[in-house]
């Protein structure tokens, strides 16, 4: 959340000249619904049941650029299919350049907490495990353009 993923991964597909896919653009085309409103309606697990099956969905195609919320990797069936879909990159940023990047957007049910700023603190202790456990690259994009980060993940991916 707030690292970069969805601008990046656009710049990313332009360069390699490939299609890009944002997860959560796949689930709220899939069930008719934003991804707040899903929240809202049903709950995260609704939500995470919808995008592991949007991301199962991409298993099998070729030339892609996913991008997926952050929070894909918490459920445990989603770490292999991001695995078998292909290169992994984990963007990162400092916790204080999540929070400024996090706190000016209300679209954000998971910072619908009595302590939003608690929550971005909690929510990356329980995940960087987990994006260890898959990326193949990590990058921190606290200093870092969006231009920048897709040149890098370009330079890795295509002279690894």
């Amino acid at each position: 959340m707030g690292s970069g993923k969805s601008s990046v991964g656009r710049l990313v597909a332009r360069t390699l000249r490939t299609r890009y896919v944002d997860t959560d653009r796949l689930v709220a085309d899939r069930v008719g619904r934003e991804i707040t409103d899903i929240f809202a309606e049903h709950g995260e697990p609704r939500f995470r049941q919808e995008e592991s099956r949007a991301l199962r969905s991409l298993v099998g195609g070729t030339g892609l650029v996913v991008a997926t919320g952050g929070g894909i990797v918490t459920v445990p069936g989603n770490l292999p299919v991001l695995k078998a879909l292909g290169f992994v990159v984990w963007l990162t940023a400092g916790e204080e350049t999540i929070w400024d990047r996090v706190s000016r957007n209300n679209r954000r049910p998971l910072l619908h907490t009595e302590n939003p700023r608690q929550t971005v603190h909690a929510l990356l202790e329980a995940r960087i495990p987990l994006y260890e456990s898959v990326a193949d690259l990590k990058l921190d994009t606290s200093e870092l353009t969006h231009a920048q980060v897709a040149e890098r993940i370009c330079g890795r991916i295509i002279a690894p």
